[in-house]
């Protein structure tokens, strides 16, 4: 069978593929494939292993062929693919989230809440610049974080073990989700709130949530309004769950005190106003960018892959209900 993968991934997950008995073809260009160059390289496949630049709805699966059965991506969001239409068509669609992936993005979070409030970045620039002279009593004054608030949205995985690390800087932490969470509550030492509450009681407020046409731009100027002036935002989830043009007007205004953002609403465009603000803080989605997470995330791609083609039920299905009406 043949199994196509839109770009080479760290680590050495792609080998047993490679030394598998299927057809594999790996995209030869390190950066994302324009839909022609895509269609061209994936028509025939039996399998994809797909990253979140790749976006694929029925129209993309159509044209790859009848053959197509598993979409493996190697994320832990997939709202690149079209999940009901892939459904529709029965093709299996599958992820990698994993502990070590849940831990990486709350590193990364809660390393962004540091750099941001205690100005790391804004200070490295000036001291590689030749500003520095010698100590001063009022040069890059920040924020302790002991004893301050820190407000989760989302109180998945990610979140809970973001929380987890917030309590550990001695920081009270509040969440909100669709449903409170008891245990965690017990465990983590947490609290729920409703979301406008958690917005202006924070003096950090992370996001941990999918995006679906629910949260698409749910961090918007209303929103923004709410939050306890001086605030900070850090997003490690989707770019499109932060409104960037009112979030560009909250911070150019003094409505909040800053952000960190690792995910941007037209990746990989940014909003240059967003650049240009010495306030903010800005990653090349590289929250879940460690070793560990890197080789695991290639370790259940490949795995989804081989275990459908054989048969198997994959691990991490986003459509479990496709796989009795499957293709074969």
């Amino acid at each position: 069978m043949k199994i196509f993968v839109s770009r080479k991934i760290p680590g050495e997950a792609l080998d047993r593929l490679t030394k598998s008995k299927h057809e594999v073809i790996v995209s030869e260009f390190d950066r994302p494939l324009a839909i022609e160059e895509f269609l061209e390289r994936a028509k025939g496949a039996d399998a994809l292993l797909i990253l979140l630049t790749d976006k694929i709805d029925g129209e993309v699966i159509d044209a790859i062929g009848p053959q197509l059965k598993i979409i493996s991506n190697y994320a832990v969001g997939f709202d690149n693919i079209n999940i009901k239409e892939a459904t529709d068509k029965g093709v299996a669609v599958t992820n990698t989230p994993s502990d070590e992936v849940n831990e990486a993005v709350a590193e990364h979070a809660i390393a962004l809440t540091f750099a941001l409030t205690r100005r790391i970045v804004e200070a490295d620039e000036s001291t590689r610049r030749g500003s520095y002279k010698g100590w001063e009593p009022g040069i890059f004054l920040g924020s302790n974080l002991c004893g301050k608030t820190f407000g989760i949205v989302g109180l998945g995985r990610i979140g809970s073990i973001t929380a987890k690390h917030a309590r550990g800087c001695g920081m009270n932490v509040l969440y909100n989700k669709t449903k409170p969470d008891r245990k965690a509550e017990k465990e983590l030492g947490i609290k729920f709130v409703k979301l406008n509450e958690l917005l202006s009681s924070s003096d950090v407020v992370s996001l941990h949530i999918p995006l679906t046409e629910e949260t698409r731009h749910m961090i918007n100027k209303s929103r923004l309004s709410k939050f306890k002036k001086g605030s900070f935002l850090i997003n490690t989830a989707r770019g499109s769950i932060v409104d960037e043009g009112d979030l560009v007007d909250a911070l150019r205004e003094g409505v909040i005190g800053g952000a960190a953002l690792d995910v941007f609403d037209n990746e990989p465009n940014i909003n240059p106003e967003l650049i240009a603000m010495e306030n903010v803080i800005l990653t090349p989605h590289i929250a879940s960018a460690t070793r560990e997470a890197r080789n695991k995330m290639g370790e259940q791609a490949v795995s989804a892959i081989l275990d459908c083609l054989s048969g198997k039920r994959p691990e991490n299905m986003a459509n479990e209900e496709v796989w009795p009406n499957r293709r074969t």
